[in-house]
């Protein structure tokens, strides 16, 4: 007798015999239990997946003796007619060579006729995605309403190639890749059958090399006994697959999660030099990273794992090595190397590249997190730096008044009401004292407690422009609406509530509110709301921080002079009254902390500066 291969000798012949296609195998028993049969079947799946035998099994089933039934006996006449392709009502056609309109129009012409000696008359179409598109048209009228003894099978590996009017016509089937732990099974009961010794390693290493094919793997088993003989080691199938050996995939993995650029070097160099196939390499990374994310998003769910015992423990103690956020990360590195793959001119060097990149990945930084700490570093810069390292006292109001003094060069307020100006006792050179809130004296100046509120925000506003020009350039639209219960208001006209939400954030709260507890007024807590200012309120100008001119000679014993009983100001220097718009300072700009921390995080640099 002739020499049959494994794939044909262990070819199942009955539903029970099929391995890992339950969900088909199920329905079309009970679907001849409850003789629900349909007049068209569709059997889509990979390779080796079981299509054309499963398409056999049902053909058995219903041309039986005594069927359609599910559990027919091997010796039947009729069963062993199909199992040996001489029966004459049942018919297998390859769709690759008969996929013209001719053949069609025979078949249809040869379904008219009822059965030789078998309840149906049965057409397997193998590969049916390979007829013309005429051919399928030619065959629509036949198979929606065949004759009620013809049953049509199709089998296909590219059910998107079918048009879809054939398609709802028939009942379909999806058939799986089958599991590498069934593979495994499967390969261990026909090895124990041929007499074969082959460990678990070698086994498992076929299971991966057939991807889901149990026909690949039955004639992968068959080539290693020719080769090996009845002995079968691990090594021996790495050596004809090109595969890696899993403890080499671990190692490449482990250094990857770990950091080490030397060692998943030096681990793929190896592996390039022992001849291992660097795609192979490449699918069964992703395949590990993949099962060590599912591990740790599962909390540890085998089932949803297809991995040895070996891998299992190498998963649990990788676990610790990253977290979801990097293996993703690393994933979509690989996922694209893979895309690349096929068109890189050197496999090795776009390998090496994507490793490198992977390690990156690992212990890169999301954007989110990148915003999340700038803001946490805002808000430290800003009361770092409003907060001086000798709290000062707070300033009070004095209780009778103070002999006048030359104004400082942040007090320019046009606001406030002018007082009359009397003359210097002295001019020696004084250090400037701080801003005293004096009374409430302007009529249009709102009042809150025992201070003038407009006389309060003005200080504010240039105590803010000292730490933060920008946000002193916000306040300046803004005005005070009240300071009540350590609660101050600050509202923006509805011109400029754009500037609302560029103000309100946790930095600038911190700076205005340390800014008024230096000026006497601690534990407040600031809110921004959308207000217009009251009609006799006027914006602050801008004004340059510098140093006041000193007042001509002149100046100091010209009388003041009165028009209608009433005092009118001094007579000031020019230089002092002037006030001078700020100019944008960008040296300044890329000296603040933030602006440079910005720029080292996302390694950028300042090209264009607007005010």
């Amino acid at each position: 007798m002739a020499y049959q291969v494994i794939a044909r000798k262990y070819r199942p012949q009955k539903f029970a015999d099929v391995v890992g296609q339950e969900h088909v195998t199920q329905t079309l028993a009970n679907a001849i239990a409850q003789k629900r049969i349909a007049h068209a079947y569709l059997f889509c799946g990979p390779r080796g997946t079981g299509k054309t035998t499963i398409a056999r099994i049902f053909a058995k089933a219903l041309n039986c003796t005594g069927g359609p039934k599910i559990d027919f006996d091997d010796s039947d006449s009729r069963v062993q007619e199909i199992t040996e392709g001489r029966s004459l009502d049942v018919l297998e056609i390859d769709g690759a060579s008969n996929n013209g309109v001719e053949q069609v129009r025979e078949l249809r012409e040869t379904c008219k006729y009822a059965p030789a000696n078998s309840s149906f008359k049965i057409y397997i179409i193998d590969e049916v995605h390979m007829l013309s598109t005429a051919a399928f048209n030619a065959l629509l009228k036949t198979l929606e309403e065949p004759p009620a003894h013809v049953k049509f099978m199709f089998a296909t590996t590219d059910p998107e190639k079918v048009l879809p009017t054939i398609l709802s016509r028939c009942q379909r089937f999806d058939l799986r890749r089958i599991p590498s732990a069934l593979i495994t099974k499967h390969l261990a009961e026909i090895a124990g059958k041929e007499n074969v010794t082959i460990d678990a390693a070698a086994l498992h290493a076929i299971a991966r090399g057939a991807d889901g094919g149990m026909r690949d793997a039955e004639s992968t088993l068959d080539q290693l006994i020719s080769f090996c003989g009845d002995k079968i080691e691990e090594a021996d199938v790495l050596s004809m697959f090109g595969l890696a050996a899993q403890n080499q995939i671990l190692k490449l993995s482990h250094a990857v999660l770990a950091g080490d650029v030397s060692m998943a070097l030096t681990q793929l160099d190896e592996l390039a030099r022992g001849g291992k196939d660097l795609g192979r390499l490449l699918g069964d990374l992703l395949n590990h990273f993949r099962n060590l994310l599912i591990f740790q998003v599962s909390k540890g769910d085998l089932n949803l794992l297809e991995a040895s015992e070996a891998e299992i423990a190498a998963l649990k103690e990788q676990l610790s090595l990253a977290n979801t956020d990097s293996l993703t990360r690393i994933l979509e590195v690989l996922a694209d190397a893979e895309l690349r793959l096929r068109d890189a001119a050197s496999k090795k060097i776009l390998l090496e590249v994507s490793l490198l990149r992977a390690i990156e990945a690992r212990s890169a930084m999301s954007l989110d997190v990148v915003l999340k700490q700038l803001n946490q570093l805002r808000g430290q810069t800003s009361s770092g730096t409003g907060v001086s390292p000798v709290q000062s006292a707070p300033i009070a109001a004095p209780a009778k008044p103070i002999s006048p003094a030359p104004a400082p060069a942040f007090s320019l307020r046009e606001a406030v009401a002018p007082t009359p100006a009397t003359t210097p006792k002295t001019t020696a050179a004084t250090p400037t004292p701080p801003p005293v809130v004096q009374p409430a004296a302007a009529a249009v100046a709102p009042t809150s407690g025992n201070f003038n509120l407009t006389e309060l925000w003005h200080q504010l506003v240039d105590a803010v422009g000292r730490v933060s020009m920008f946000t002193r350039g916000y306040l300046i639209d803004a005005h005070p609406v009240s300071f009540e219960k350590n609660i101050f208001i600050i509202g923006f006209d509805p011109e400029f509530i754009d500037h609302l939400a560029l103000v309100d954030n946790s930095r600038n709260h911190t700076l205005i509110t340390t800014k008024l507890a230096e000026m006497g007024h601690p534990n407040a807590m600031i809110k921004f709301i959308k207000s217009e200012a009251p009609a006799n309120w006027e914006r602050k100008t801008v004004s340059v921080l510098t140093p006041p001119t000193p007042a001509p000679a002149a100046a100091k014993t010209a009388p003041p002079s009165s028009v209608g009983g009433k005092p009118a100001e001094a007579t000031a220097p020019v230089a002092e009254k002037k006030t001078t718009a700020v100019v944008f300072n960008k040296e300044e700009f890329k000296n603040d902390p933030l602006i440079q921390k910005a720029l080292e995080i996302f390694k950028g640099t300042i090209v264009e500066v607007r005010a």
